[in-house]
């Protein structure tokens, strides 16, 4: 896993012409944008192993003042509520809410990122922008949420967020995320982007899959196949990511749940939560990060290059 890169002292601000989108598959997984990305989520992941979303932890005043963003988020979805229309999915309202992010974007990333590194906001804040669904196809994936984690990773390849902020990242800042994310969802009745239906594990999110089974790895009494007990999920959704993931798939499909959420279904047979971990490592990899429909809309610039891995 990689480690956290340590505070830059120059400017990133970049042409937007150079902010390019992936056209060759092989070219992204040689990059140093491929590269911090991976080592940013493996770093997390062995952060948040045998952790409880409930534990104590450093919360700095970046994390806070990341909460406070998202929570802005959030309040803009009580102010632009669903429209009337003839379509039950894909409520148009979405454009206007996203069209607030849109013009706002570099005003809320400057009031997590201190005065000296200012220049940086414009190149972090595509990241945001495009960490919340598309707002043509009112759609969301897991595209976007590669967006968001590289969002998180640009702020501590600059130095705003630190190495002992890890489990805050996740349990503070992707947790809240989350929760805006799903309200986003059904609000707005956004469509899966680029689902593969029954055979995806989630129509909409990936990341606290793998981040929610380190939290299990070791747990004394919960192995994989208590996940699929709704007795189990309700007395333990609030300590484990995983298991609050399970929840709302819950809530939003009807019916059994090895029909309407098969692969998960087929992970609750795997023996340990270690090697759920693994196995949904490479799934991640290989489904979503090579998958050219879901990292074909990735930026680069100077924060996140496509040049070749250098170290």
């Amino acid at each position: 896993s990689g480690e956290v890169a340590p505070p830059l002292q120059q400017s990133f601000m970049i042409p937007k012409k150079e902010i390019n989108m992936v056209s060759d598959m092989a070219k992204w997984k040689r990059s140093q944008a491929y590269a911090d990305y991976m080592g940013f989520i493996l770093t997390l992941n062995e952060g948040v192993r045998g952790k409880k979303l409930t534990c104590e932890y450093k919360v700095s005043e970046p994390i806070e003042k990341l909460v406070a963003l998202l929570n802005t988020l959030d309040r803009w979805i009580d102010e632009t509520p669903p429209v009337d229309q003839p379509s039950r999915f894909g409520n148009k309202a979405f454009r206007t809410w996203y069209a607030k992010l849109d013009q706002e974007a570099e005003k809320l990333v400057a009031t997590v990122i201190p005065k000296h590194l200012a220049d940086t906001a414009p190149e972090v804040a595509v990241y945001l922008k495009e960490s919340v669904g598309n707002s043509t196809r009112i759609d969301y994936g897991t595209g976007h949420e590669a967006a968001f984690a590289a969002f998180l990773c640009c702020l501590c390849k600059i130095g705003v967020l630190r190495v002992d902020d890890q489990m805050a990242i996740v349990f503070k800042v992707f947790n809240r995320y989350l929760e805006v994310m799903r309200k986003l969802q059904k609000t707005y009745r956004m469509e899966p982007a680029g689902s593969q239906g029954v055979w995806g594990l989630d129509d909409f999110q990936f990341l606290p899959f793998i981040w929610g089974s380190s939290q299990l790895i070791d747990h004394p009494n919960l192995e994989p196949r208590h996940f699929v007990d709704e007795k189990v999920v309700n007395e333990n959704h609030k300590d484990f990511m995983f298991l609050e993931c399970i929840l709302f798939i819950t809530e939003m499909k009807t019916g059994p749940f090895a029909e309407h959420s098969n692969q998960l279904w087929n992970i609750s047979a795997v023996p340990s939560w270690s090697k759920v971990n693994q196995g949904l490592i490479r799934m991640y990899k290989a489904e979503c990060l090579e998958k050219f429909p879901v990292i074909q809309h990735f930026k680069f610039g100077s924060l996140l290059p496509i040049q070749p891995v250098t170290s």
